[in-house]
């Protein structure tokens, strides 16, 4: 248990926006007790959740204010990349020399317009609590973290040299023009990884047509290969950088909330680009499966993400199933609480 001492320490360095928030989530749990069969134990485990997720968040930052002694920061975006490359640094050992930041935020899905204003963070935040099913109540631990990611990352030493690892798709691509936003008035050394592109240029096979659709494909052997190759790179001009930027203030005056990755570039979309390709696939499997009868959602979506040459998640394919749902296109029986819990077949 923490000493009462280091517990009013760990308080005082939050910062005031992620206190209100989490005082807000906390009374607003208080509230819930003995509604929607919410129990007290219940209400005592969300704030055991959420005590681990602050020691968590503080132990992070105290490892920022280490950073000075870095060799190299890498920047990735998904929680699969970030464990991928940390366990090739270990297996190389540089683990203790160089530090792995990582977005859990998918840039592909949800408004980014004006996400570098508190305005834009708020928009989009509000969006993803409306739109995306919290099925694991992760939502406030999520916003949290995504303060403290830009808060690790605009604490960088101006004289740590950055890697950026990025796959081509609408979120990593995306995420990364966000991140170069951020590092605007920096003076760091920055290298941009496209692990696309050097997947296939060091394990290309004749017999095998295979593209990297995100960087959580790769192994961490081979993000080891991928790694030692990119110390030959050149890193990012100034007028590359500018180029990025640029991108970035375009791509955040657009109020969509959808993007995809076409001919080399990010695209944004209207927000049920995906929905006549959703009552496809449902018709698909109507007729293999020759029944009328409800299919589970869980199905459905996993058949369309697997598909799919887009990485956009399981949590926005389910959104828009219920949207449909709520247009009348399909029917539904079950519980919408979480996408295993309900089936659905078309009106």
């Amino acid at each position: 248990m923490m000493e009462i001492d280091q517990l009013k320490k760990v308080i005082e360095e939050l910062p005031e926006g992620e206190v209100k928030s989490l005082l807000f989530h906390i009374l607003l749990r208080v509230n819930h007790i003995g509604e929607k069969g919410y129990s007290e134990t219940e209400f005592v485990d969300d704030v055991k959740s959420i005590y681990k997720t602050i020691l968590d968040i503080t132990k992070e930052r105290s490892e920022s204010k280490q950073a000075s002694t870095c060799q190299r920061i890498h920047i990735l975006f998904g929680g699969s990349p970030e464990g991928s490359l940390k366990v090739a640094l270990k297996e190389m050992g540089v683990f203790e020399k160089e530090r792995v930041i990582s977005f859990w935020n998918l840039f592909s899905v949800g408004p980014i317009w004006q996400l570098h204003e508190e305005v834009g963070k708020e928009a989009r935040f509000a969006w993803m609590k409306e739109a995306l099913n919290d099925k694991h109540e992760e939502f406030q631990e999520y916003l949290l973290r995504f303060h403290q990611t830009v808060h690790q990352i605009m604490s960088i030493p101006a004289d740590v040299p950055i890697s950026l690892w990025t796959a081509e798709n609408a979120h990593e691509q995306t995420g990364l023009r966000f991140v170069l936003h951020l590092l605007k008035d920096k003076p760091n050394d920055i290298k941009v990884i496209n692990t696309t592109l050097a997947y296939t240029e060091h394990f290309k096979q004749a017999d095998i047509k295979y593209v990297v659709l995100h960087s959580g494909e790769i192994p961490p052997e081979k993000l080891q290969t991928i790694y030692e190759h990119s110390k030959q790179k050149y890193s990012l001009s100034n007028l590359e950088r500018q180029q990025y930027e640029q991108e970035w203030l375009h791509l955040s005056d657009n109020r969509e909330s959808l993007r995809i990755w076409r001919n080399g570039k990010i695209q944004s979309v209207c927000i049920d680009y995906y929905d006549q390709y959703i009552i496809n696939l449902a018709k698909k499997l109507r007729r293999e499966r020759e029944s009328e009868e409800f299919m589970k959602s869980a199905r459905l979506i996993g058949e369309a993400l697997g598909h799919l040459d887009q990485y956009i998640g399981d949590d926005f394919l389910e959104y828009r199933v219920r949207k449909l749902i709520e247009n009348g296109v399909f029917e539904m029986e079950g519980s919408l609480k979480a996408m295993r819990y309900y089936g659905v077949k078309l009106s």
